[in-house]
Formats: C-alpha cells, structure tokens, sequence
C-alpha cells in the first residue's frame, strides 16, 4: 500500500461546520482516516455551514461527477446595508431605509417569485473565481477593483420561511429566512445583493446552511467529530451511497461482464438509452460509471479498487 494510503475508497457526507474552510474539512478527514487522497465536491465558504460531499480514496474521481448538481440552501437576508463582500463578513459600504411592505409577507414572497428562472447574475467580487490564474477575492483583498462579468443561472426555487426583526447595538433590521434551491455556480450572496436592490432597499447575506446537494441531503451527513471516532476501520458505517449520490441506474455486473468490466471492454447496452450513464455494481461497490452509446455501454471510468457503500 502506498504511503498516506488507507485502502479505503468511499463518499462521505461531511456537516461542515461555520468557520472551517472546505480545504479545512479534507484536511480533517485525511488526519481522522490516515488517508491521502480526500478531496470534496463544490466549494462552501467558511462562513457557511452544511452539506459538503468529500470523496476519499479513488472515491475523488466522483467529485467531477457530482458537482452539476442543484443544490439547496436556507438563508437568513438581512436588509438595511449592504457589504463589500455580499455576506456578513464584509465591511458596510452602502446603507438604505427598509421599506415597511418588507415586513408583509406576501409581498415578501411575490418578490423572491420575481428571482425564478433563469437570469444573469453577477457574482460577488470575495469569490473564488480566477481571473488570470489568481482568484477573484485575492484581488479584492489586494484592493484591486473586481468587475467580474454575469454568469447564467437559474433558480429553481425561492420559498420565505419568516421574516424577523432584528436589533444588533442601537440599531434595527429586519430578516427573511428563505429557502431556495439554485443551479450550479449560482452565488446566495448574490441574490441577497440583488434582492435588496429589487426592494428599493439594500441586503447581505447574514447566515447559509446548504441543506442538499444534488440527492445528498444534511440528514445524510456526519459530523467531523463522528468521522474521528469511527475511523478507519468504523467509517465504513458512515459511508454515502455512491449510486444514489450519483443519482444514475446501477447495473449489476455478473458472469462474463465482471471481465470486461475489469478490462473496460464494452457490453451490449440492452436497451440503455443512449446517453445515459449507468454505474456498474457488485458487491456491494461501485466499479466504474459508464454511458451508452445506445447499441453499448462504454467505460467512462473505471475503479479498479470499487467504492464501497452501495446498499440495495
């Protein structure tokens, strides 16, 4: 076994906690499992909390496949002022009076209806965009001015859970606690940004828990501290399904496949439509996600150690 290698080949759902960057959370788990190769699926900022998917072992070459998911958030928007960095770990930088209809929630929910669909939006200058080889938020921190363009997204989802006043010093304001569910690359900071400016007010991100990504939910998440007691031997037990992560049909590899599988020769597609990604079972573990061509299913990639955790 090589060095800084466990054996183990698996997905963990990992409840990050606020104030851990997601780097911080693979660093975590290569220390807990003795393992080398962790890696995670779609950044969350440190300020955030919640589901973050961290493949370990050959379980990292799922992270590509993963990260096209939607992914779902509850968000505390608090109005009053905005932030240089869109959330609040920023420095105020422009304030306006909050409108009474704010606070009517009706009116509240008809104005996250007006976000649905898909639009252009601009991303927050703090961001981990590169721009010329060096991230987005470097440059800001740098004082450099940051213009990035607008990117495509779309929301698929924008729900008002409440909507609280809040008093922080000698001062009040007033938060909408929403659910949403958004695409890939799609900024929370920058609907709350933009949220505000729509209200005829101003708006920053004040809390995110990201409680769903893709089919990975946060009742399917562990806690780092969990992850440190069972260890090596008992995280196993702790493990995602890798299929129902990937969120494709299985294919149950027998007799002859077992072979081409191992050797990522093609079998017959047997009425696999073409285009669709299949994973290819065994045992209990995951050996290889492959597509049809619509006449075979060809390997896409192979596990040669299989990831464990697929359950029936």
């Amino acid at each position: 076994m090589k060095r800084g290698s466990s054996g183990l080949n698996l997905l963990l759902g990992v409840n990050k906690p606020r104030g851990m960057s997601s780097h911080d959370v693979v660093n975590a788990v290569r220390r807990a499992l003795g393992e080398r190769r962790v890696g995670h699926a779609g950044t969350l900022d440190p300020a955030a909390d919640g589901v973050l998917v961290v493949g370990v072992g050959q379980g990292t070459r799922l992270m590509g496949m993963l990260t096209a998911d939607s992914k779902s958030y509850v968000a505390t928007i608090r109005f009053g002022y905005e932030t240089d960095t869109d959330d609040a770990e920023g420095e105020r930088t422009t304030d306006a009076p909050i409108p009474v209809e704010l606070r009517d929630p009706i009116r509240a929910q008809k104005l996250l209806d007006s976000f649905l669909g898909e639009q252009d939006q601009v991303p927050p200058a703090y961001s981990a965009i590169s721009i010329d080889g060096k991230r987005s938020y470097a440059r800001a921190r740098a004082g450099e001015t940051v213009e990035l363009p607008a990117r495509r997204v779309r929301i698929v989802a924008a729900q008002l859970v409440s909507i609280e006043d809040e008093q922080s010093g000698d001062e009040d304001g007033l938060c909408w606690q929403c659910a949403f569910t958004v695409s890939k690359g799609t900024y929370v900071r920058s609907i709350a940004r933009d949220l505000g400016r729509r209200a005829g007010s101003a708006a920053h991100l004040a809390r995110l828990c990201r409680t769903a990504s893709g089919t990975v939910t946060l009742a399917r998440c562990v806690t780092l501290s969990q992850i440190q007691d069972a260890g090596p031997t008992g995280i196993g037990n702790l493990s995602l399904d890798p299929v129902k992560a990937l969120g494709v049909p299985s294919h149950k590899i027998e007799g002859r496949e077992v072979t081409d599988v191992a050797c990522g020769r093609a079998i017959e597609a047997n009425g696999i439509a073409r285009g669709q990604r299949v994973a290819m079972v065994r045992d209990g573990r995951l050996w290889g996600v492959w597509e049809s061509d619509g006449i075979r299913i060809l390997a896409k990639a192979n596990f040669p150690d299989g990831i464990e955790g697929v359950r029936p």
